[in-house]
């Protein structure tokens, strides 16, 4: 297993145009966001414009396996709950899940939005999982381990009281599609996981807070950028803006 974490030049290739196509899902729902509009409705926007562009970009490519998770409100506190037919209301939380597949290799863009204006108690919570996120992506960097982290970024949490938050590990290897989803079971962002961090590694960055239902700011809170490591550091190769300023959609 470990010879796969390290990607070919061609498979790099390839993952960065899975990313570019996730970011144009994510932007077709991001247009098809308005009160009124079903989960069904904006999910399948996000799907046939990943659909289309992974034709454009590989006509002799083999298509399926494309697909949508959006979740609104309360629907958000899993990372990927199914979609249903469910209308959106001013003042929602929305989850966006993009997941395109091109010739076998996946890729995943997710982010939280709110429907035309955010509570302040929602916006304390989102903002705080954004400050996690950054500060997970800054980690990154060749000879850190997953473990490591994991770690440090249970301790960002800890430091706001927001640890008993925190829904399952904080990212993962990305690459052919398996019943791991696509990723390497040894390159995970989780504490039992020594693997350490080499250039030509793929893994994302997803932490994500879960606010229980009757509580200030309930619903699921995740960004999901995914990064290449690299001699120095890290490039992330997602282009879909994440935080308040970019995704009250009005």
């Amino acid at each position: 297993m470990a010879e796969r974490f390290h990607k070919s030049p061609a498979e790099l290739a390839l993952i960065r145009a899975g990313a570019a196509t996730a970011d144009v899902g994510g932007f077709a729902i991001r247009e098809a966001i308005k009160p009124g509009a079903r989960e069904i409705d904006v999910a399948m926007a996000g799907r046939d414009a990943m659909e289309l562009e992974i034709a454009r970009r590989f006509p002799d490519a083999e298509y399926r396996d494309t697909w949508v998770w959006f979740q609104s409100g309360i629907n958000t506190d899993g990372a990927h709950n199914p979609v249903t037919a469910r209308a959106l209301q001013s003042g929602d939380i929305l989850s966006l899940n993009t997941f395109p597949m091109i010739s076998g290799y996946y890729t995943a863009l997710e982010r939280t939005l709110f429907v035309e204006t955010v509570d302040a108690a929602s916006l304390r919570i989102w903002e705080a999982n954004v400050a996690a996120h950054e500060y997970g992506m800054g980690l990154l960097k060749p000879g850190v381990s997953c473990a490591e982290v994991t770690h440090a970024i249970n301790a960002f949490l800890g430091e706001r009281d927001l640890l008993q938050y925190r829904s399952f590990g904080y990212g993962h290897s990305f690459g052919v599609l398996s019943h791991y989803y696509g990723r390497e079971a040894g390159l995970e962002l989780r504490e039992d996981i020594d693997t350490v961090l080499e250039p030509g590694m793929v893994i994302s960055m997803e932490p994500m807070l879960t606010i229980p239902e009757g509580q200030p700011g309930a619903g699921g809170y995740r960004e999901h950028d995914i990064l290449i490591i690299t001699e120095n550091g890290c490039e992330n190769i997602t282009g879909f803006p994440y935080g308040p300023e970019h995704n009250v959609i009005s």
